[in-house]
């Protein structure tokens, strides 16, 4: 088989980090310790949660307290209260023990003025006393401590209640704390840097099959009536087709699909409409409808159709009748037996379907270190130099997490370790790194560059621990941004159950029963990722347009003549396998090696004498192969392959085209109507290509040990094939094979056999792609 050359700037890196992956032995039993992989940081927090009777510095008898935590050249600041002098701040602050140069901290307090502040109180602790809370130690409790005066006397008035301790970032005030590093972010920005959780919202199929119509009102008798009916629901509209029937009484029989987010928030409307010229359309009747009120289908089992009564559309200054008995027959429900997909089936990170109550137990642990990246590129200008605010976004499942932002630095240390359920392992994770833009202007996030692992590509219970790539495509060609340092493991609970997944569909049974069109699965998609997107940009703080679209691979079907070519490239490779048989068989023909040609034609002889032995032979043949390769399974997780993506050897002229504007630019009417035709079939036939590299490559790592579990699953089937056909006639296994293929359609299932599922979820190199 044809390997790439590999480049060693794009190549992954093993990395030795000083953790604790491998867990602790305590009394023969293995513990995993609470950030086990990530490298352990030591800060001191401080928490500032209160004053009172603080003394008045304004001539008008009060104060406006603010407190500065002063540790060395860090300095964190409080915001300020206007005219209280009992303030409320409960706020932590995190210093980096790596980077003290002081060995006592400082909390003053101070008035704000418009010229110059007033010293209110201070007071002082000496590092060596300060206390360390390790977790699960509950909090360590604040107390009040009286402030003293310059000289260092105690107050007659004025109290400060303060928590000190010596902790690690497993602290539970880790995520909300002020960094050290952040200092010179304000009191407004810091909750934009601060590490957060989010979870997608739980997304459903809405149907609505329109049926009939019913007694419908037309304005203008004399001539034929052209209906359709026109489905709103928030951003998204759908219509039918015109009826067939052309007549008060229209019927299409025709399903229109939605994407809707809980909570439901907008209503379904219902507009009948009647085409009475080529640019204009007359409302015959609408219908609302909320969506809480929709039954939930989790089978097959169609939900019942029913009448709902038309309102009529007034216009304005119009006499308004009581009496409307116009109606639509319709028949609506929210599918819960799909997953409605908004990344691509080639690496989503779930398979499971909207619907709780269809949910399997989880198989496992996914555990993610994020610990560090090294030389990002710069992606801003502050006082001259170029800087990024980096941080990162990983995502599986519904999870979402992200660090927080380390400021102004291309070598940041994010140490956070997180957790998902697996409910199937042959998903993707994606982590991707980006520049914060709040912190000037408010602008977009620049994206950095991004990471996926495939989890049935990893060994259970083993930590990896490597440097990847952070690589992008420009338009002035492929640039290598970085490097970031993952820590991953990926931790089985039943290693039978995990195993017996490569046996079930690889989607709910829903989208083999009722499957939707490539049309309507692109629509959906798109649906989906743009609520994901406004529903994400709602928390605190958001989680921007720009990161969602990019980790989910927005616009990734456009046509490309880069991508048409590493696919090309994907199926000569898989190919070269087939070619390279056939070049042994010609050397056999041509007796290069006489002593193997006369063993060929030995076992040609047994195996026309004995038929039933070619099977078994064969299937003993794959068995050793696959043991034999077992040496050179991979011993590291996939990652961005340049050669493979053919990103370095794209010209400018392909370039321009790839990041050309969709439709495009360049040219004429004629030209760009040709030119978005173009691209528009390109891009069928480059997914075409794709999936036809796919099979071939799944066919390849059957035996090539990329999934472990895969490969030892297809090898023991081997050997019991080999065992099975040995003692049973090859009349009998030729009877049964023929009769199950040629079976009656009652006996099929609309759901894959075994073997197709498991073929289904064989690793290929698509998550390895660009």
């Amino acid at each position: 088989m044809h390997k790439f050359p590999v480049n060693e700037e794009f190549a992954l890196k093993p990395t030795a980090p000083k953790i604790a992956g491998s867990g602790v032995i305590v009394g023969g039993d293995k513990v995993i310790c609470a950030y086990d992989l990530v490298e352990q940081m030591e800060y001191l927090y401080v928490r500032v949660v209160k004053a009172k009777e603080l003394p008045a510095k304004d001539v008008t008898g009060s104060c406006d307290p603010y407190v500065e935590v002063k540790l060395g050249n860090y300095k964190g600041v409080t915001k300020h209260f206007e005219k209280k002098s009992n303030p409320e701040w409960n706020l932590v602050f995190a210093f980096s023990q790596d980077q003290l140069q002081a060995s006592s901290v400082e909390v003053v307090v101070k008035d704000k003025d418009v010229v110059l502040d007033d010293f209110i109180g201070g007071i002082s602790f000496g590092l060596v006393d300060i206390p360390r809370r390790v977790p699960p130690d509950s909090p360590l409790a604040p107390q009040w401590y009286k402030l003293e005066d310059k000289k260092g006397e105690k107050l007659k008035k004025g109290e400060i209640m303060l928590a000190l301790w010596k902790g690690t970032q497993a602290d539970e005030a880790f995520s909300d704390a002020w960094h050290s590093d952040a200092a010179a972010v304000g009191s407004d920005g810091i909750s934009r840097i601060r590490g957060k959780i989010y979870i997608s919202p739980r997304l459903w199929y809405l149907r609505v099959n329109i049926i009939q119509c019913q007694d419908l009102i037309i304005s203008d008798k004399s001539r034929p009536p052209e209906v359709c009916v026109k489905v709103v629901l928030g951003n998204q509209a759908l219509k039918t087709k015109i009826s067939p029937v052309k007549s008060a009484n229209p019927a299409w029989n025709e399903d229109l699909v939605f994407v809707v987010a809980e909570p439901f928030e907008e209503p379904l409307v219902i507009t009948v409409e009647d085409r009475v010229s080529s640019n204009k359309d007359e409302i015959l009747g609408k219908c609302l409808m909320l969506l809480n009120s929709v039954p939930r289908r989790l089978d097959n089992k169609p939900v019942g159709a029913k009448w709902h009564n038309l309102e009529k559309h007034f216009v304005e200054g119009e006499k308004k009748e009581i009496k409307f008995a116009s109606k639509i027959h319709m028949r609506i429900s929210l599918d819960g037996g799909y997953h409605v997909l908004d990344e691509s089936t080639y690496y989503s990170s779930d398979h499971r379907p909207t619907s709780k109550l269809l949910w399997k137990s989880s198989i496992g642990i996914l555990e993610l270190g994020v610990i560090s990246a090294t030389g990002l590129s710069t992606m801003k200008t502050k006082d001259g130099r170029g800087t990024s605010d980096a941080y990162c976004v990983a995502k599986y499942g519904p999870k979402w997490i992200r660090t927080r932002t380390i400021i102004d630095s291309t070598s940041p240390r994010w140490n956070e370790q997180y957790t998902w359920e697996v409910f199937d392992p042959c998903t993707v994770i994606t982590i991707g790194v980006f520049d914060n833009g709040h912190l000037q202007g408010g602008g977009k996030d620049g994206c950095i560059g991004k990471v996926r692992i495939r989890l049935s590509t990893l060994e259970t219970e083993r930590v990896y621990t490597h440097s990847y790539p952070l690589v992008v495509l420009k338009p002035s060609g492929v640039k290598k941004m970085g490097e970031v340092q993952l820590a991953v493991r990926f931790s089985c609970t039943s290693y039978l159950n995990m195993l017996h997944k490569y046996t079930h569909p690889l989607l709910p049974k829903m989208h083999y029963v009722h499957p939707l069109s490539v049309t309507q699965l692109d629509i959906l998609r798109h649906q989906a990722i743009q609520i994901v997107s406004i529903r994400l940009g709602r928390a605190e703080p958001p989680l921007k347009k720009e990161v969602i679209e990019y980790m989910l691979d927005v616009g990734s079907h456009i046509w490309s003549v880069r991508k048409a070519k590493a696919n090309f490239m994907r199926i000569m490779n898989v190919m070269g396998g087939v070619l390279a048989i056939g070049k042994w068989f010609d050397q056999i023909c041509h007796w290069k090696n006489p002593l193997t040609t006369i063993l060929i034609h030995i076992l040609f002889v047994i195996l026309v004498l004995y038929p039933e032995l070619i099977f078994p032979t064969l299937f003993l043949y794959l068995f050793f192969i696959g043991i034999w390769r077992y040496r050179w399974k991979p011993r590291h997780p996939p990652h961005m392959d340049i050669r493979l993506s053919h990103a370095d050897a794209v010209g400018p002229d392909e370039l321009d085209e790839e990041f050309d504007t969709f439709p495009t630019s360049k040219g004429s009417a004629l030209v760009r109507m040709r030119y978005d035709r173009l691209r528009s079939i390109g891009g069928r036939i480059q997914t075409v290509i794709g999936d036809l590299a796919m099979q071939g490559e799944r066919f390849q790592s059957l035996l090539s040990w990329r999934d472990p579990r895969a490969s030892a699953l297809f090898v023991a089937f081997c050997l019991f094939a080999a065992i099975v056909l040995y003692v049973t006639p090859f009349q009998i296994v030729a009877l049964l094979a023929g009769l199950y293929v040629l079976r009656h359609p009652k006996l099929r299932s609309k759901v894959p056999s075994y073997g197709t599922n498991f073929f289904k979820r064989l690793p290929a190199k698509s998550d390895c792609m660009l």
